[in-house]
């Protein structure tokens, strides 16, 4: 019984369900025998973001008799047609070697299709890293066999072929115990519409092995859903010119064309996403100002039991969902709570808020204002982490009471409408925004004498910056140069450390698309901190986040990030942008987090969106979860 392929491995690109589509720039013969025009689509294929770029190789004498080869009038008219087009095309061995060291440079992995075997020994010297089958040699097992035996992933295209001819090739191939893809083709230059017939993938799939399509239609909108209809792999080819003479040319994309096929399939695979349902950062603002909690249908007074005409659904939606109405009904009021105010968490609890604040196991603290640090001290925590907005730096407070607690300080992300930015290229944006850094110090220095007990320097989290928006940057050399630089000049600012906080890879600033460059990635961040020193605030949510978006692993992240941190933000979070979520709500596994963070020595900040709201209920719901979690975990 034949094998049951899901994936393949071209280079170090792992090809199959799952994993982003496989593009092959398709050059062929396009380049008409020029090395040039070769190297110009080598060029266009990189710009355009491909991940390979494919050619093909051939030696006519070895393919026809010499009958035909001698007189093309002997043969059909294809053949005449054809030949001639095939003979202007061929390039040297030594050119062939040149362009597979030229698409290497741009990173691309350099692919041929090989049209007999002299073509494969010729680029086994080339060290390909997989072959690809014409549609016209899916029958030709001699020529299959011999590149089996090269131990190379084979791609082979299924156009001009009947269903028996796949079967029977596809056999041929388990049986040889090759790794092998099929590419779903219609061989006809242009491909019409109604003969591509997308739906024919669905029966590859039987034989066992990851499916791709070949594109020889008319623009980019088949190949995009064919992307989204499960194809590993798509093919198409390219010019410089349609207009350019010869058989391929017609149906292939031209620069601007193959740069939006690729644009469009990687902007589908994102929009695809997979089967969570995740909230994003739009919808989670939406959900507050839309949606209804429970809140009280009239005046209930301290030890009344709860029934349901006591209840009813008032907006904004950040109180308990009305889907809970029954957890309320039967219990006994803690508190009087007016007709129209939201029921809290803690009506739901067993638990009081003061055991919830003063049972947690580590350092903790609230995110707080100057208008509700006092408030929010009466659950007596270890630290208040003052978050400090434009305002707040234009107006230090002059009337504080005295604290016990230590201080840190949160430095505004922006500054009456510009973002902070340590990192930028446009010294007048950075040289404002550390002058921003030292003012928040200089608050903090203020701040300071109404805390009796500080253990040491107030801790300051900044956030780097190096935010683009609409697309991320390809470099950031000189992003993280001048945020090394920003660090060396904040941290001649006495009394305070300076904690650059992880950020996440989607930040939500003022609406629209922004893309996160620097200090979102595990390794880039340990790199920075071991080679500039300092430590870092870590922001959980944001790091869950950036997994989710690349596809990584929350406790390796941690674990690479671990030696630097000094200080947590810990909050649940979904999908890509939704973040701050109450714990719980989300999709990080507290449980593994929370052991994994164990022997890190630093406070907690439940960092929930609007966690402040009701006298930092939020933050004490918060810490019960985390505290299950390390329950978990121990």
């Amino acid at each position: 019984m034949a094998r049951t392929l899901t994936h393949i491995k071209i280079g170090n690109r792992l090809i199959g369900e799952g994993q982003p589509t496989y593009i092959i720039a398709e050059v062929g013969i396009n380049h008409n025998g020029n090395p040039e025009v070769a190297r110009q689509l080598i060029d266009v294929a990189a710009e355009a973001g491909a991940d390979a770029v494919k050619f093909q190789k051939r030696d006519l004498r070895l393919l026809y008799s010499r009958e035909v080869l001698a007189d093309l009038t002997t043969g059909e008219k294809e053949l005449q047609f054809v030949i001639p087009f095939l003979e202007q095309a061929q390039l040297s061995d030594e050119v062939f070697t040149d362009l597979a060291a030229y698409a290497r440079r741009q990173s691309l992995e350099f692919l041929c299709t090989p049209w007999d075997e002299t073509s494969v020994d010729f680029l086994e010297s080339l060290d390909v890293a997989a072959y690809k089958v014409a549609s016209a040699d899916l029958t030709n097992l001699f020529l299959l066999d011999y590149m089996a035996q090269k131990d190379k992933p084979l791609i082979v295209s299924t156009g001009m072929s009947r269903w028996e001819e796949i079967e029977c090739t596809a056999q041929f191939l388990h049986e040889r115990q090759v790794e092998f893809a099929l590419l779903h083709c219609q061989s006809t230059y242009p491909a019409p519409f109604k003969d591509v017939n997308l739906k024919f993938m669905e029966r590859l799939r039987t034989l066992g092995v990851p499916v791709g399509y070949s594109g020889h239609e008319r623009g980019i909108a088949v190949s995009t859903v064919a992307a989204a209809f499960g194809a590993c792999i798509v093919e198409r080819h390219i010019t410089l010119d349609r207009a350019m003479r010869g058989p391929d040319h017609a149906a292939s994309l031209e620069p601007q064309g193959l740069g939006k096929q690729v644009r469009d399939i990687r902007a589908m695979e994102t929009a695809l996403g997979d089967t969570k349902r995740s909230l994003s950062r739009g919808e989670i603002l939406n959900r507050h100002a839309l949606r209804k909690s429970l809140a009280a249908a009239r005046d209930i007074a301290a030890g009344e039991v709860l029934t349901e005409d006591m209840l009813q659904a008032l907006g904004p939606g950040s109180g308990i969902s009305p889907q809970r109405h029954r957890e309320l009904i039967g219990r006994t009021m803690r508190r009087d709570i007016r007709q129209g105010q939201q029921f809290r968490e803690s009506d739901l609890k067993d638990i009081t808020s003061q055991q919830m604040a003063t049972e947690f196991p580590r350092r903790w603290g609230p995110v707080v204002r100057y208008r509700d640090a006092a408030k929010l001290a009466q659950w007596n925590p270890d630290v208040l982490e003052f978050h400090l907005t434009d305002q707040d730096l234009d107006n230090p407070p002059d009337d504080l009471p005295q604290f016990s607690q230590e201080l840190i300080i949160h430095a505004p992300e922006y500054y009456h409408g510009q973002l902070m930015d340590l990192c930028t290229e446009r010294e007048n944006v950075r040289e404002s925004s550390l002058e921003i850094i030292a003012k928040t110090c200089q608050t903090a220095r203020k701040l300071l004498t109404y805390f009796s007990n500080q253990p040491g320097p107030v801790k300051i989290v900044v956030h780097p910056g190096g935010m683009s928006y609409d697309e991320p940057l390809a470099d950031t050399t000189a992003l993280l140069d001048n945020l090394a630089c920003s660090t060396e000049e904040l941290r001649q600012q006495p009394d305070v450390e300076i904690l650059l906080e992880n950020h996440p890879p989607l930040p939500w600033y003022f609406g629209g698309q922004w893309y996160s460059n620097v200090f979102v990635k595990a390794e880039e961040i340990a790199e920075f901190c071991q080679t500039h020193g300092g430590r870092i605030t870590f922001d959980l949510s944001h790091a869950q986040l950036w997994c989710n978006y690349a596809g990584e692993d929350i406790i390796d992240y941690i674990r690479t990030v671990k030696p630097w941190i000094a200080h947590l933000h810990l909050a649940d979070s979904s999908g890509t942008d939704g973040e701050a979520l109450q714990v719980g709500e989300g999709e990080t596994d507290f449980a593994a987090v929370m052991a994994e963070l164990a022997d890190v020595d630093a406070a907690i900040i439940p960092e929930i969106w609007l966690g402040h709201r009701e006298e930092g209920e939020g933050f004490l719901i918060a810490l019960e979860g985390l505290a299950q979690a390390l329950g978990t975990s121990e």
